[in-house]
């Protein structure tokens, strides 16, 4: 009797044993990769293949710069889609910068409140969507993470509170409103260039006592929100009590460019009139129709969003986790042997010139191609030629009119006599030839 009751007793304790052991393996941690550490560049970008769709904007202005004024209420919001799938631990933080983007020398303290890093902690993942990935959002300034000086600013997204192990980073601007910016814009001065170019004047009001405008005061002016578009000017054409003119006749002449090309990917369903082809497998693929090379054309009315792109979706609602992704392919008719690299830029890669959007001939077809991974919505484009001497020239393949519809952002950068850093105190928009949209 006493041998059946210890056997009993070793069956039980094993059973148990058992359990235990099966439920440490249920609850065993997938351990995910970090994201590798990465050399911070001042610039808009994403450090990892995987981060798309990044977008940064006032809350109610989705197509306006990013600029926080200093004691608003209105706060930026940062939104991004991680292509990995997973769920990770990303902070932020902030740096104040110079006017030309190098790190200024303030010290954290004397340029943001708070601790200056803040976890993200709004996350969804997507539904429905053929490409699974995670949608993180946040909004800032905050109690930890608020600019306290005027400024141009970079916004550092890391992984595991680690800030080197960057996945991106962008810029966003901090304005201190104590100048007025007063805009003309005009046909070029230059008698070869009235048809192709728009100029602008500009004048600058403020009540601040500038001992010296020509060292003290930048002007940065950006078309469309270009980077790769913009003229900086210091040299001022008259200085009056209160008010500073720069209205040389040969500054700020900008090329007018064309409008831009747009793709409406905001269904895949019933697509658009730019989409040729639409393939449905594990993941969808998109074939746009080819665009031709419009330099010797004459000015044509369209409608375009001056480079930036919307994520949308007429498939389903809540765009930011129903939207899928999809491979879509866009090709450029134009000579075979064109001198120098042909790029796809718009608002949606913040105009930049890498491998990933480089075109590449096809002999078969005749025809230059690359391949981008986007997300449903509308996007705006262009292809600009980099020659060989390092020159981009934006309108190589579209021509240049001054019907041309343009968006100018100006800022106003300060240096008081004895700091060592730049202030924004005024920003100016001006805009010409404008169509309203009919999308």
């Amino acid at each position: 009797m006493l041998r059946i009751k210890t056997f009993t007793i070793i069956v039980v304790l094993l059973q148990l044993s058992f359990q235990v052991q099966a439920q440490k393996k249920k609850k065993k941690r997938i351990t995910i990769e970090q994201s590798p550490k990465q050399e911070l560049m001042y610039d808009n970008i994403n450090y990892i293949d995987a981060i798309k769709t990044v977008q940064l904007f006032p809350m109610t202005k989705e197509n306006q710069l990013p600029i926080y004024t200093l004691g608003d209420a209105e706060s930026l919001v940062l939104s991004f889609d991680d292509l990995r799938g997973d769920v990770r631990d990303y902070y932020y933080s902030i740096e104040h910068c110079n006017a030309d983007w190098t790190p200024s020398r303030l010290s954290v303290l004397d340029y943001a409140e708070g601790y200056n890093e803040d976890r993200i902690v709004e996350f969804k993942q997507s539904q429905g969507t053929m490409r699974h990935y995670t949608h993180y959002k946040t909004v800032f300034p905050n109690e930890y993470v608020k600019p306290k000086v005027a400024g141009n600013f970079l916004l550092k997204v890391y992984e595991d509170a680690d800030k080197q192990r960057l996945i991106l980073t962008r810029k966003f601007y901090v304005l201190r409103p104590l100048v007025v910016v007063e805009t003309q814009i005009l046909s070029s001065s230059f008698a070869n260039k009235r048809l192709t170019n728009q100029k602008l004047n500009i004048a600058i009001k403020t009540g601040l006592t500038i001992s010296n405008p020509h060292q003290d005061i930048q002007l940065h002016v950006m078309q469309n929100q270009r980077p790769d578009n913009m003229m900086v000017l210091r040299t001022p054409m008259f200085i009056g009590t209160g008010e500073i003119k720069y209205n040389n006749s040969e500054t700020l002449d900008f090329p007018a460019n064309n409008e831009f090309r747009y793709a409406d990917l905001r269904s895949f369903k019933g697509g658009s009139g730019q989409i040729q082809e639409i393939q449905m497998d594990s993941l969808a693929y998109i074939k746009l129709f080819t665009d031709e090379d419009n330099r010797d054309n004459t000015y044509a009315t369209t409608y375009d969003e001056n480079g930036k792109f919307y994520v949308r979706n007429l498939d389903y609602e809540n765009a930011d986790i129903s939207a899928d992704y999809a491979e879509v392919e866009f090709s450029l008719r134009t000579a075979t042997d064109v001198s120098g690299d042909i790029y796809l830029v718009g608002g949606y890669n913040n105009y930049q010139r890498a491998p990933a959007n480089k075109l590449k001939y096809n002999p078969t077809t005749q025809k230059w191609t690359v391949k981008q991974q986007l997300k449903q919505g509308l996007y705006d484009y262009e292809y600009v030629l980099v020659t060989p001497d390092g020159k981009v020239v934006t309108e190589a393949f579209s021509g240049s009119h001054f019907q041309t519809g343009n968006d100018y952002q100006i800022l106003v950068y300060y240096r008081r006599t004895g700091t060592y850093w730049d202030e924004l105190l005024g920003v100016g928009n001006a805009s010409i030839n404008n169509k309203e949209n009919k999308n």
